[in-house]
């Protein structure tokens, strides 16, 4: 058959890339976004890996990825720790044999330079942004190899807003998104992709000022949005087939003011 002579299509041009058996690491997986990104991703077939700091967090973790039908691997470790990230990408070889994809989502809270101690302030500036560091080093080590891989970074719009009384925060969002960039143009030439996507307010455990009902009443109000959207963001760009890169994402509440 043929329009306008020439043979019809017989797709529709766009083939989403498929999720399930791709190998995956979610880092501050135990929690917030990287739990629910966790969630989607294992319901959807991945072969998932997260990591975070503390057990009980990991073990609700597990029950709630088996409880949506996926299968994980929980690692705990702390990524401000260089030793720590190699251990984690050694069980990741052992457990995974092989990485497709990686969320960068381990991230702390941090107020301003006016407060707090330097150490205080190394310690987030460590998981914030050298933790993203590290763990795009050894990622991009096994990917390559295999001259294919994606490394998806959660950021923030506070990168851009730059809010009062957060520079601490806000430094470490800023460096997340110029690095983003830059690693981009440096990596997608060994066939890695790299995506930053920058939420808004989100209803997590980092909007500790908030109640869990208040973040509730927040979320009615299209103030805030949930983790789910940002997992449900994950995994849109990592279902763009090989052509396609998504760079940048911001996504925020329809009613948050800034």
């Amino acid at each position: 058959m043929t329009t306008n002579g020439h043979a019809a299509r017989n797709d529709t041009g766009w083939t989403p890339e498929p999720v399930a058996g791709k190998r995956v690491l979610v880092t501050g997986g135990s929690t917030g976004i990287g739990r629910a990104s966790a969630i989607m991703l294992a319901a959807a077939g991945a072969q998932v890996a997260i990591v975070g700091r503390h057990q009980q967090e990991l073990d609700d973790a597990v029950r709630d990825v088996q409880q949506a039908g996926g299968q994980v691997v929980a690692l705990q470790a702390d990524l401000a720790d260089a030793q720590d990230v190699s251990r984690v990408f050694a069980e990741v070889d052992e457990r995974l044999g092989a990485l497709d994809i990686v969320v960068n989502n381990a991230a702390l809270a941090a107020g301003s330079v006016v407060d707090d101690t330097y150490d205080e302030w190394e310690y987030v500036v460590r998981t914030n942004l050298l933790g993203y560091m590290a763990v795009s080093h050894a990622a991009i080590e096994r990917m390559k190899a295999r001259g294919s891989g994606h490394i998806v970074n959660i950021g923030s719009m506070s990168a851009d807003v730059r809010e009062k009384d957060s520079s601490v925060y806000v430094a470490t969002k800023s460096g997340i998104q110029g690095m983003s960039e830059a690693l981009r143009k440096e990596v997608n030439p060994l066939g890695i992709k790299v995506s930053l996507i920058e939420p808004g307010a989100v209803g997590t455990d980092m909007q500790s000022q908030y109640s869990p009902q208040e973040q509730r009443e927040q979320i009615e109000q299209q103030a805030m949005l949930r983790a789910e959207d940002i997992a449900a963001c994950v995994l849109y760009v990592i279902s763009q087939p090989p052509r396609c890169d998504v760079v940048d994402v911001k996504i925020r509440p329809h009613a948050q003011e800034i």
